[in-house]
């Protein structure tokens, strides 16, 4: 017999002593903490990450008064939650992958593996409408490069319902899910998608906000993640460069592609102290985020454009 037959040959006895929602969200995140599984895909505990896949297995919204917590499960409704669990365990996906659902600045989008599992603190941002940083500015020519699921790009939208996005990812996959999340949202074409290697293949023109959560995780970093980040697209954390060579060029490239007002808004993480060591003299201001969060800066056009000719005047 397997260790997977015999763990599942304990389904009915598990059934028959745990009853309720509640029962298997406590059973279920005491067996996420036994098996040691890495959380951050949506949630950043065992309890979150139980309750989620509990609820969704049971078509239940997460919003559900407490009252329902304490329901009792037909039989099937059990083995369901009880096969998700060791689902979860067994192959180490992120819960996002095995629902297809996530959220972000408190919508919700489809995510599979063609994609990262949208979790940006730039989230906060666009929930705040980019203030103080934008100020009295109203962007009405948003640019969201390397867009992955769309999440940002839609989100800036929801915010700015007069603006005009353009989304550009390099990879075909990722925009066939964007555009999934389009059609979710009714979005419209408000959100236009460009198959794009960063600036390359777009239009030249110029944007009012430039938010990007580009590629930059070094191949050491990743490579010493958990698991359950490896089932994502490794490109989307490296992009197969060396550490900030993408950080480096949307840096030197923006300028041309920014209004003269305009605000860059890029997300590093914890490459934000390579970065410092590299530009020491970058004019970036790091955002202290309430939600927590590292390496989110915002760069003014004005300044950008005059240091990316300052670093070119050196080099020649």
């Amino acid at each position: 017999m397997s260790q997977r037959d015999a763990d599942t040959s304990d389904d009915p006895r598990i059934a028959a002593t745990l009853t309720r929602v509640l029962d298997y969200v406590r059973w279920g995140a005491s067996r996420f903490n036994a098996a040691g599984l890495a959380f951050g895909h949506g949630s950043d505990n065992a309890v979150d990450e139980a309750a989620h896949l509990v609820l969704d297995t049971l078509g239940l919204d997460a919003t559900l008064p407490d009252l329902y917590l304490y329901a009792t499960l037909t039989e099937p409704e059990r083995l369901a939650v009880i096969e998700v669990i060791r689902k979860r365990i067994e192959t180490r996906l992120p819960a996002a992958y095995l629902t297809r659902k996530c959220w972000f600045a408190g919508i919700e989008f489809h995510v599979d593996e063609r994609v990262i599992v949208p979790r940006s603190p730039i989230a906060e941002l666009i929930e705040t409408g980019f203030q103080p940083w934008l100020g009295h500015r109203e962007p009405l020519q948003i640019l969201d490069l390397c867009t992955g699921s769309g999440a940002i790009a839609i989100a800036c939208a929801m915010a700015f319902p007069e603006a005009r996005v353009v989304a550009t990812d390099a990879s075909s996959d990722a925009l066939a899910v964007a555009a999934i999340n389009s059609e979710k949202h009714d979005i419209g074409p408000q959100v236009e998608y460009v198959e794009a290697d960063l600036f390359d293949g777009l239009a030249d023109e110029r944007f009012d906000l430039i938010v990007t959560n580009p590629p930059y995780v070094s191949h050491d970093e990743w490579s010493g993640l958990a698991p359950e980040y490896h089932h994502e697209p490794g490109f989307a954390f490296h992009g197969d460069a060396d550490d900030l060579l993408l950080v480096s060029r949307i840096l030197f490239d923006a300028p041309r592609y920014l209004a003269e007002d305009g605000l860059l808004v890029l997300e590093v993480g914890y490459s934000a102290f390579a970065l410092e060591a590299r530009y020491p003299d970058l004019p970036i201001t790091w955002v202290d985020l309430a939600r927590g969060g590292l390496g989110v800066g915002v760069i003014e056009a004005e300044d950008l454009t005059a240091w990316a000719a300052a670093q070119h005047d050196e080099a020649f």
